[in-house]
């Protein structure tokens, strides 16, 4: 690929998230699971959706029985070719995926001469045939057939001519695809682009494809050499799932080849500039699905992928966006967020109130006392660049922004250890909360595996009028670190928390207790969901 071409070719995208992600350990998608980011992978653009393999379980099944509308995504199903022995018409595999409502069906078979020997145990000719045939079954039955060439990279390090000879069959046969797979993710960049670039003396690149394993870290590397080198089709999943260390990353690859030279010059995606500002969405969609806390770090669209700390970064960033952020934020969907810490200054400190909506005037002495205050904290052991809920209630307590919507009294938690009534020892937190809203008294006990959890549960348990409005909140993920050493150690929390609305928000406490810090956090947060929840009139009670 090189910026000297005229026209802009087109690169097809092949999403594997359906099957190659439901491999990965601790992913379990429903129908309704693989109905949803169906529909989300279309609407983005994505050109294929592979849905899984028909056949192979229940799920998957169910999934092609009942066909995923989709207004422009290739639907396609996966399997292997036939097995060795038997014709394509006694195999239950290539029936079970002929029989599937898929638009198109890619096919996995042998191309390393080593598996052939030891896997299959069969003549390096019969597999070479087997292939053909398999494909040739699909086009036959009107489907689009692709070809995956598993291990390709290792097989054609070993023996180039019987993988080339595979992938020769593939194509006579009608295969509108054949997939260079780097199956164990063992291969590098310079080896890829070297490979590919032999490849394509023999294959056009708008034949080829590449599946890229991360287990080198370079599968988002690995497949941009491919591109370089004249493959025309991508696969990869969402946020980079897979099993093992996962698969190429499309929510990188995507903005990539679209925002980034020489790939926008060179080429166009089914996904337009609109879809792509929905990419965040549909990442944080995923970890929805998974209930799993989406990634801060992630490229592109991570909380923290156009967040700026430093005093200097944060003018720089405000004078000339393109300073210190690759790309515009809100090209896929993010947002830029200056947080706040001890190595903030001033224009930090505007820069997060502005964010927040709050106005105030730059010369206003409560700017500085909310940074000397912010210092003070951090110095305490507090941290406010990943705790921005916090942040915001400070500053809005600050400026009296925020009501008292509850006031607690006093707290207890108490851990007992003891056997049960079958005799299996357990250990039971209890934690007893005493508060007073609008002048009166209430007491709530909440029984829970911890005493943060235990606590959790009592506050939240009786909030009076307010109860409404914390319905749905929910407690996602609780870190601890201690920040000193000694009996005496101070322990900083961070509560991370979530609504049914998809909104999630970080609150911080800190104490030599770690019970108490976790009570500073956890009220934190349910006044951080009741401030932007309640109503203003109803914010005074």
């Amino acid at each position: 690929m090189e910026n000297r071409q005229v026209t802009r070719e087109r690169l097809y995208i092949f999403d594997t998230t359906l099957r190659d992600g439901a491999q990965t350990l601790g992913v379990d998608f429903s129908v309704e699971d693989k109905r949803l980011i169906a529909k989300a992978l279309d609407e983005l653009g994505i050109d294929y959706v592979e849905g899984g393999w028909p056949g192979a379980n229940p799920t998957d099944t169910r999934f092609f029985a009942d066909k995923p509308e989709l207004a422009g995504a290739t639907f396609t199903a996966f399997g292997m070719t036939k097995r060795a022995g038997r014709s394509v018409a006694n195999d239950p595999g290539i029936s079970a995926l002929l029989d599937s409502q898929s638009d198109a069906i890619c096919l996995v078979g042998k191309t390393w001469d080593y598996h052939v020997d030891v896997a299959l145990n069969i003549p390096y000719e019969e597999n070479v045939e087997g292939i053909g045939e398999s494909i040739a079954a699909v086009v036959a039955k009107g489907r689009e057939a692709l070809f995956d060439a598993e291990h390709f990279f290792d097989g054609y390090k070993a023996n180039p001519d019987y993988a080339m000879e595979c992938l020769q069959a593939a194509v006579a046969a009608g295969a509108r695809w054949v997939v260079l797979c780097d199956t164990n993710g063992g291969t590098l960049p310079h080896e890829v682009y070297d490979i590919v670039t032999k490849v394509t003396e023999t294959i056009p690149g708008d034949r080829l494809g590449i599946h890229a394993h991360n287990d080198t870290e370079n599968a988002v590397a690995n497949t941009l050499a491919a591109v370089r080198a004249g493959v025309r089709q991508v696969q990869g999943t969402l946020n980079g799932l897979g099993e093992r260390c996962g698969n190429a990353n499309l929510v990188s690859l995507l903005p990539t080849f679209i925002l980034k030279s020489p790939y926008k010059e060179c080429l166009e995606t089914g996904v337009s500039k609109e879809g792509l500002a929905r990419l965040s969405s549909v990442s944080r969609l995923l970890d929805e699905i998974l209930n799993r806390a989406p990634d801060r770090h992630a490229p592109y669209v991570g909380a923290s992928a156009f967040a700026h700390k430093g005093g200097l970064h944060v003018s720089a960033v405000q004078k000339d966006p393109k300073t210190y952020e690759h790309v515009p934020p809100e090209s896929v969907g993010n947002e830029r967020t200056i947080l706040v810490s001890n190595q903030a200054g001033r224009s930090n400190i505007l820069a997060r109130l502005e964010a927040l909506d709050i106005e105030i005037d730059p010369k206003d002495d409560r700017v500085q006392r909310l940074l000397d205050e912010v210092k003070e904290k951090e110095f305490l052991g507090y941290s406010y660049d990943g705790a921005e809920a916090s942040f915001e209630l400070l500053a809005r307590r600050a400026l009296n922004q925020v009501p008292e919507y509850f006031s607690v009294e006093s707290f207890r938690v108490m851990v007992e250890r003891r056997y049960n009534a079958v005799g299996q020892l357990v250990t039971i937190s209890e934690a007893t909360v005493k508060m007073n809203i609008d002048g009166e008294t209430l007491m709530s006990v909440g029984e829970g595996n911890g005493p943060v959890n235990a606590l959790d549960m009592a506050l939240r348990k009786d909030l009076g009028k307010f109860s409404q409005y914390i319905e749905d909140l929910r407690l996602v993920d609780f870190k601890v670190r201690i920040l000193t050493s000694g009996t005496e150690a101070v322990t900083r929390v961070m509560v991370e928390s979530a609504d049914s609305k998809g909104a999630r928000w970080y609150t911080v406490g800190v104490s030599p207790n770690i019970v108490d810090a976790s009570f500073q956090a956890l009220t934190d947060s349910i006044t951080y969901k009741l401030f932007h929840s309640v109503k203003p009139r109803a914010r005074s009670g």
